[in-house]
């Protein structure tokens, strides 16, 4: 326990006598902390996307022009269920088809009260079961007669999934490149430690002190300045995605049909993650100055 309690001491009185470099340290950490939550917020968000498309993309819809009976769009619908392929078909009235745009608009939905008419068509959705099927029965519901359009997702899907592999790969790549730098960065700041130092870690050296007795102090000095970068880019970032949540949020559902990831959940896992590499690098940082300085 005197070990601990020393290491500790020493830890923050080291940081304190390097307080304007250990402030250079936390800025670049921090900053690249929150650099990497705009990517995580960006592909989190996008994922989000993706998966509420691919609902989309399991189904095809096929509107129905005024002309048509219930009785026709009957006929499609078990005609449907007969093709290899499909998991389900069902007739979806413009009633209904209505009522879930509605639901979608949320509290702003009474801004449909002032359409006389509902201008939505009437429609056949096919559930499909097995998705190599899919082009298949696309072609086969527009051989239909009475149909306005047959709605299908699959070329939307591809570009949006292709978009998020890329801007996951971006995010990658970046995130590499800024944590080598934080990782220099700290580790400058205790390299500028051990040269103040380098006469009182010889004389401990000289009485016999352990490598890790002396390393110790170094490197919980290295984790305080990440825990301290995390902490404070959780709550810029805690603040920043609430007001842009609040001020576009509704916005984002309504045209999308998609709500974006909640500030909560965001908040929780980013604290994980913001904790997990603030402590990372700034061990990394210590233990890379300390092999280089300390004959390790």
């Amino acid at each position: 326990m005197k070990t601990f309690f020393y290491t500790l001491k020493q830890s923050f009185i080291q940081f304190g006598r390097n307080l304007n470099m250990s402030i250079i340290s936390i800025f670049a950490i921090t900053c690249m902390l929150l650099i990497l939550s705009l990517f995580f917020i960006l592909v989190i968000n996008v994922n989000t996307a993706a998966e509420t498309i691919k609902g989309d993309y399991d189904s095809i819809e096929i509107f129905l022009s005024d002309k048509t009976t219930p009785e026709q769009a009957q006929e499609m619908v078990d005609d449907m269920k007969t093709q290899e392929g499909v998991s389900d078909s069902f007739y979806k009235p413009k009633e209904q088809a209505m009522a879930e745009f509605r639901e979608r608009w949320g509290k702003n939905g009474y801004l449909l009260d002032s359409l006389e008419d509902n201008p939505l068509p009437n429609s056949v959705v096919i559930v499909i079961g097995d998705l190599e099927k899919a082009d298949a029965l696309a072609e086969h519901a527009a051989t239909y007669d009475g149909i306005e359009e047959v709605k299908y997702y699959k070329s939307t899907v591809d570009k949006l999934l292709d978009a998020t592999k890329f801007v996951q790969i971006a995010a990658i790549v970046i995130m590499i490149f800024l944590i080598i730098v934080s990782i220099v960065v700290v580790s400058n700041t205790i390299k500028l430690t051990v040269f103040n130092r380098a006469e009182e870690i010889s004389i401990m050296k000289y009485v016999g002190a352990t490598n890790w007795f002396i390393r110790g102090p170094f490197l919980v000095e290295g984790i305080i300045i990440g825990v301290v970068s995390a902490g404070i880019s959780l709550g810029i970032t805690h603040l920043v995605y609430s007001k842009i949540v609040d001020v576009i949020g509704d916005q984002v559902y309504q045209m999308l049909s998609m709500p974006m990831v909640p500030v909560g959940f965001l908040t929780v896992n980013f604290a994980w993650i913001f904790l997990a590499l603030g402590i990372s690098i700034g061990s990394c940082g210590s233990i890379i100055s300390m092999r280089r300085f300390l004959d390790a």
